[in-house]
């Protein structure tokens, strides 16, 4: 058994449904799957602020035209929020400039489209869940909570690739029913993923929660070399790397509770450190 640590590190006002978060300089960034800010937290001076990424943004969006937002990623100071796709109404990216403090919507219908058509996923199974970018390359981490329980990950240059692939993925099960992708982040070599089980075969309804598990994967292979049960009650949906010593390496979580409740908990989870 893997050792680790898993406690609460902030509470952060203003924002339910945490789905997805990024630490960089100093700075937690967050998003929720039912709002349309971008919440920014500095964890040294444990001030706040919300930005709206579009015109007349509002908290707790009805669940049928939420835009859930399930991924957050840094890129080139830009930070990417990804729909699911898992409806017609969660099919964009919008894509926030740090320096410019401009926003970008992008409709990513045509491409889930392509995607879902690739691994043969019928619309009603395609839950995106978790994205990385590895230099010009994305992933993306196709949850497979729906009805097929397919996981797996989808990998391309662009979305002018005009070979993208998929990688299924066979994930652990959690007290019989099976975990499926909600979150990764690539740290050294190694791909970090969080798996949650939900007792549903929906990707639109949820389930009794059965616990989160972190897993480490082989970025060139996709080979999963480890994984660790975490928790049995908490569904974690956002990873980040947060820091590291000789020891340790440290990344902040974030859960989304299912709940219309404007806080989210951060929990700090301390695994140890590989040899990379």
């Amino acid at each position: 058994m893997v050792p680790f640590t898993l406690k609460q590190q902030l509470e952060i006002p203003d924002i339910g449904a945490a789905s997805g978060l990024v630490f960089h300089a100093g700075m937690l960034y967050l998003i929720s799957d039912s709002s349309g800010f971008l919440h920014c937290f500095d964890v040294h001076t444990k001030r706040s602020k919300r930005i709206a990424l579009w015109h007349g943004a509002s908290q707790n969006i009805p669940k049928f035209i939420k835009p859930d937002f399930e991924s957050l990623v840094f890129k080139a100071q830009k930070l990417h929020a990804f729909g699911s796709g898992s409806t017609p109404a969660r099919n964009r990216c919008l894509v926030y400039d740090l320096q410019s403090k401009q926003t970008e919507i992008r409709d990513l219908s045509a491409w889930y489209s392509r995607l879902r058509s690739i691994a043969e996923i019928p619309e009603t199974d395609f839950n995106i869940e978790g994205v990385i970018s590895i230099g010009e390359a994305w992933l993306m981490f196709q949850r497979g909570n729906g009805a097929a329980g397919k996981n797996g990950i989808f990998r391309f240059e662009s979305e002018s690739d005009p070979n993208p692939e998929f990688i299924p993925i066979a994930l652990p099960e959690i007290e019989g029913v099976p975990a499926s992708f909600t979150d990764a982040v690539m740290v050294g070599n190694s791909i970090y993923f969080l798996a949650a089980a939900e007792n549903t075969t929906s990707t639109y309804l949820d389930g009794e929660i059965l616990g989160s598990l972190l897993g480490i994967m082989n970025s060139e292979t996709f080979e999963i070399e480890k994984t660790i049960l975490i928790s049995r009650q908490h569904k974690f949906e956002g990873l980040t790397y947060f820091h590291e010593n000789k020891t340790e390496i440290t990344f902040l979580l974030c859960e989304d509770s299912d709940s219309d409740t404007l806080q989210s908990v951060i929990y700090a989870l301390n695994i140890p450190k590989p040899a990379y």
